[in-house]
């Protein structure tokens, strides 16, 4: 038994958004490629969800997170720990505990750290939605995403950490003060500068701990918040040409805390048994981390949900910059006349817990009748309080029907709801996302997925919507 990676997940939204998008409606600003853009009912935590979601689905049968860690620059909270809607979304026990680590990109070293070396299965969770301003660098060159990894103690263990090394300076990079919508950045070439040093002592002694030479590597991810750093410490690490992994940045921009989840996901999504990994961040300092693959990594795929070249292949890449504006609330337009959603409060949502954040219903133990939401009456039979708890969040379903509404208060007009048909029994009306209006048919296949349905009151209401299942049926 040996400590090491069981499980990894990454999410990238659907949704993309053209960089000659931006040039072409300010006039300047834009570039070539995407970046992914969470809809306007995702945030960092329901994207962490989706990424934890396919690490734990994957995970061995025996591994259960005892603790969630979560590592985001952009909280969707501040005074109260997000980490705990992802476990509650997951429907993981009492006693796991959840704990957010955020505030800067760095964050994320954090969960590498408390992973490896914890007693626990550490379920690391890494997530970002990036913002800047319009037509500045950072709305052009960052991206929207996050990726989950379950470290764990098992005889399964697809990668182990086996060296690292770490190098820090007190430098004025980037940053935001608290209440600000984008951040600053210094002049590029002085981050450049402050970055070199600092990447070639990390990556050096990384190697060191292993006792290897750059020229041994199979893979290299370099991550990091500054692009011309980035290419430098690429440069200079000195790994044969074939080892690096492409770079993701073009396809869906820099997802700043997410970005070294999601950079080793697709090096695992791809990587043989016996293999080393050099994983680079230049964020307040450079962090680097050795990890060799295991004979494990074989049979885990046959298990594996979509890699991450699957999602980037299956996004949309035509979201209208106006809609991408209004998303991030630098476009305030006009709702629809109808009453504000109100907010929902924390009494009954505490008491429906298993059924508001892990989608749990009931089932029938006299007949087998699903109920959505959970009953206490069985609607078919009759019989009282003979019900056994009916998880349904993995479940997929089928359109029975469903109604388009062009009146209905949302960001993203039209609303669509249908009625699903469960696979193994349920029935719920659910709203749709990530989908194509026109393109919704009766008999449709979907999944579910964790959203922020509106934000009142300074709440963030989150429920399940579902999606047309990208890439299969």
């Amino acid at each position: 038994m040996a400590r090491g990676i069981v499980a990894y997940g990454a999410y990238v939204p659907y949704w993309r958004l053209q960089r000659s998008a931006i040039a072409g409606a300010l006039g300047s600003g834009g570039g070539k490629g995407t970046r992914a853009v969470a809809s306007y009912d995702e945030d960092a935590t329901s994207m962490g969800v989706e990424a934890a979601r396919l690490a734990v689905q994957a995970a061995p049968e025996d591994v259960t997170p005892g603790t969630v860690l979560f590592a985001t620059a952009s909280p969707p909270y501040l005074d109260k720990t997000n980490a705990n809607a992802i476990h509650a979304a997951l429907g993981l026990p009492r006693s796991a505990v959840a704990v957010d680590a955020g505030g800067a990109v760095r964050s994320s070293v954090v969960t590498f750290g408390l992973g490896a070396h914890d007693e626990t299965a550490v379920l690391a969770v890494l997530a970002d939605v990036r913002t800047g301003l319009p037509g500045g660098a950072d709305e052009r060159d960052g991206g929207d995403g996050a990726a989950a990894i379950l470290w764990a103690d098992h005889d399964e263990v697809i990668a182990e950490l086996v060296g690292g090394g770490f190098a820090t300076d007190e430098f004025l990079d980037r940053w935001r003060l608290p209440g600000e919508r984008a951040s600053h950045v210094w002049e590029e070439r002085f981050g450049e500068q402050a970055y070199a040093p600092l990447a070639d002592d990390a990556v050096s002694d990384a190697l060191k701990s292993v006792g290897i030479t750059a020229g041994e590597l199979d893979h290299v991810v370099v991550t990091g918040v500054h692009p011309r750093a980035m290419r430098a410490a690429t440069k200079r690490i000195g790994a044969r040409a074939e080892a690096y992994a492409p770079d993701l940045t073009a396809a869906i921009g820099n997802t700043g805390t997410a970005h070294i989840g999601i950079g080793l996901a697709e090096v695992l999504d791809r990587a043989e048994p016996n293999q080393l990994i050099l994983v680079l961040q230049l964020a307040d300092g450079a962090s680097a981390f050795v990890l060799r693959t295991t004979d494990a990594i074989t049979s885990y795929r046959e298990r594996r949900a979509a890699t991450v070249e699957d999602q980037i292949a299956s996004g949309r890449d035509d979201l209208p910059y106006n809609a991408f504006l209004t998303w991030r609330g630098f476009l305030d337009r006009e709702p629809p006349r109808r009453p504000d959603p109100d907010a929902y409060y924390g009494p009954p949502a505490h008491r429906t817990e298993a059924w508001k954040f892990a989608f749990v219903g009931s089932v029938c133990t006299e007949c087998g009748f699903v109920h959505l939401p959970p009953n206490r009456v069985c609607s078919r039979c009759g019989a009282v309080d003979q019900m056994a708890p009916a998880p349904l969040s993995a479940k997929r379903a089928t359109i029975a029907t469903y109604t388009i509404d062009r009146l209905a208060y949302s960001l993203s007009p039209p609303t669509v709801a249908a009625v699903l048909d469960f696979d193994d029994g349920g029935r719920y009306t659910c709203e749709l996302t990530d989908v194509d209006p026109d393109n919704v048919a009766i008999g449709q296949r979907v999944e579910l997925t964790f959203r922020r349905v509106v934000t009142a009151k300074s709440i963030h209401n989150y429920f399940w919507k579902a999606r047309p299942i990208r890439g299969g049926s």
